[in-house]
């Protein structure tokens, strides 16, 4: 079974969903420890996601300012 690599948008998606869950009550004290769990893991991606590509633009506009 091969690993899907995970999308920003997805990542979003999924702590919204989380999110939802929590605010309507709909998980026990069990699922909401895992859950919070996951939500930490999707933020820290989410972060590290957005960092690696603003790093990726910047170096695209230096080279473009060079030429």
């Amino acid at each position: 079974m091969t690993k899907k690599t995970l999308k920003y948008s997805e990542a979003i998606s999924e702590i919204e969903e989380i999110v939802a869950q929590i605010e309507s009550n709909e998980l026990d004290v069990d699922e909401l420890t895992v859950k919070i769990k996951r939500v930490s893991d999707l933020i820290k991606f989410c972060r590290a996601k957005l960092r690696n590509t603003e790093e990726e633009v910047q170096k695209i506009m230096s080279d473009f300012n060079e030429e």
